[in-house]
């Protein structure tokens, strides 16, 4: 039985739709703070895809309490979705979480495996204000971002055959600056400064920081490596920017 967190979720739909005997699981099921709840919810199940939750505050804590609720099941495997150049220092501040996240379900004693996803595509238009303007300091920086279908289908490949203790980073077919991303879904780009980024952005200061980081891992150049792991793992390339006519 494999059992898919996010059941209503860009990726979680998509794979539940390659895989409906899966079990699908959402909120309303277990939240991942209630390691109880996760536990009842996950009995019966063999392997897990563990979607990462929202961003905020607590998430290390959540994801670690949804995988003691996988232990206390009796789950033998935990595919997580994670992120792409996940560590403990890296500049984009929400994977730091990812890397937490992996190193408490390595030391749970199950079986692993991590799917680390770049930037995904189709959020790169939502990043464009009601201008058609995307801002952000990640200068003239490159990321290799991949579509969520190419990770729905790769997370499929992973979840029904042996892939235990690897780690798959998922990218599209090239790496490409925020100039040549916004001319592609016909918008335009403006590089900020890191203060002109922190200026107008609203939000609890972890949210803040979450967002201008994703544009400086990208100036810093740690989202721009290309891997053929989705090719590996599904047969086919990966998708890239629309071509504009």
């Amino acid at each position: 039985m494999i059992a898919v967190t996010g059941a209503n979720g860009a990726v979680g739909r998509r794979v539940l739709e390659r895989l409906p005997e899966a079990r699908g699981l959402t909120r309303q099921d277990a939240e991942y703070r209630d390691t109880d709840a996760m536990a009842r919810a996950l009995r019966g199940v063999t392997t897990l895809l563990l979607v990462s939750g929202r961003e905020s505050k607590d998430r290390v804590a959540e994801h670690k309490s949804a995988v003691d609720g996988a232990v206390r099941a009796n789950v033998q495997r935990i595919v997580y979705l994670s992120f792409y150049g996940a560590a403990p220092d890296c500049t984009f501040t929400f994977a730091r979480d990812h890397w937490h996240t992996e190193e408490h379900i390595k030391r749970s004693g199950l079986r692993w495996t991590f799917v680390r996803d770049n930037l995904y595509l189709e959020m790169i238009p939502r990043f464009a204000g009601a201008d058609g303007v995307i801002r952000g300091p990640a200068g003239d920086g490159r990321v290799a971002a991949v579509s969520y279908e190419d990770v729905a289908e790769s997370v499929k490949s992973v979840l029904i055959a042996d892939h235990d203790n690897a780690t798959y980073s998922l990218t599209g077919p090239e790496a490409f600056t925020l100039h040549e991303a916004a001319e592609a879904f016909g918008l335009r780009y403006h590089p900020e400064t890191i203060e002109e980024a922190h200026a107008w952005r609203q939000g609890a200061p972890f949210e803040v920081e979450g967002w201008v980081t994703s544009y400086t891992a990208i100036a810093a150049g740690e989202l721009a490596g290309v891997t053929d792991h989705v090719e590996q793992l599904t047969g086919r390339k990966p998708r890239g920017l629309p071509t504009r006519t």
